[in-house]
């Protein structure tokens, strides 16, 4: 009786990880560098297609969101350009939200096309060594970029953030075939302006000298 309860277990959370996490698509656009960067310079260049197989996407969006040190930091315009355009965000134009249950943007996408406030509270958290908490406040804004559809050619883009706390997240949402909401976006990863913290970054270089130290050592005992 134990080993089918455990059975039965083990096939009701194969069956539920999946669809909890079904309707919450990854999406086709990709934004690279296609790793998770760290950015600690600006302006910053980016790229921005559709993967293979994916379907072209109009209307592309960007949706950028900051904690509120770089909100609060911001000393410009966050500006976003390209070959043929520009378009600037001003400090107002972006909208606050801290309850981590909702979601941005708040309207007009489908379920798979929107981001969950505390996944992108985990991913501004990058590098920090007190990550931010369900009281903390993000600040998002998105506008319509790009000149034409999103497709499997890559397109550059470049981002300004003129803050003294830089720490955004760059996305962007689309629509596809007939869809007059928008039902494509970036996967909820890092691109953006991430900037890990010194005592992060230190206690991480002195492990890694220790541990490279020890080896050298160890080579010498035993050569």
């Amino acid at each position: 009786m134990k080993k089918l309860i455990l059975i039965a277990l083990a096939f009701m959370m194969v069956m539920v990880i999946p669809s909890a996490s079904a309707w919450e698509a990854t999406g086709t656009i990709r934004i690279g560098p296609d790793v998770w960067p760290v950015m600690v310079t600006s302006p910053a260049d980016f790229e921005i297609w559709v993967q293979p197989g994916g379907s072209p996407t109009k209307d592309p969006h960007i949706l950028l969101v900051m904690t509120e040190d770089s909100w609060n930091g911001l000393t410009g315009n966050v500006v976003v350009s390209w070959s043929v355009g520009t378009v600037e965000f001003a400090e107002g134009d972006f909208d606050d939200i801290t309850d981590n249950s909702k979601y941005v943007p708040l309207s007009g996408t489908t379920e798979g096309a929107r981001y969950r406030v505390s996944a992108l509270k985990d991913h501004l958290s990058y590098g920090l060594s007190v990550p931010l908490s369900p009281t903390d406040t993000i600040y998002w804004a998105m506008k319509p970029f790009l000149s034409g559809d999103l497709t499997t050619t890559h397109q550059s883009f470049t981002v300004t953030l003129p803050s003294t706390h830089a720490r955004m997240l760059v996305y962007a949402l689309g629509k596809t075939g007939c869809s007059k909401i928008f039902n494509n976006r970036v996967p909820p990863t890092c691109p953006g302006f991430v900037v890990p913290e010194l005592g992060p970054m230190l206690l991480a270089l002195t492990s890694f000298s220790a541990f490279a130290l020890y080896s050298v050592k160890r080579k010498k005992l035993h050569p």
